[in-house]
């Protein structure tokens, strides 16, 4: 195998970057849903915006690390 072939898709900088992004998202999901949630208690709110914004970032999560898999890919492909 050539060398190319050995390098991996994944690096620690962008899984570390991948992972603040999908804080980020979570925290920005659960500001934007928060107010549509239709109760009126505080930790009601909280519980069903959090599961919600949960569910939304696994989502994110996962569409970034194909798009950094691909693009890394995309690179690889480039440089050959």
């Amino acid at each position: 195998m050539s060398k190319d072939a050995e390098q991996s898709f994944f690096s620690k900088t962008g899984v570390i970057t991948v992972l603040i992004l999908s804080v980020l998202f979570f925290l920005f999901m659960l500001w934007v849903l928060a107010p549509h949630v239709p109760s009126q208690d505080f930790y009601t709110v909280l519980i069903i915006s959090s599961i919600t914004s949960f569910c939304m970032t696994g989502v994110f999560w996962i569409a970034s690390n194909m798009f950094l898999v691909t693009l890394v890919d995309y690179k690889q492909r480039k440089k050959n």
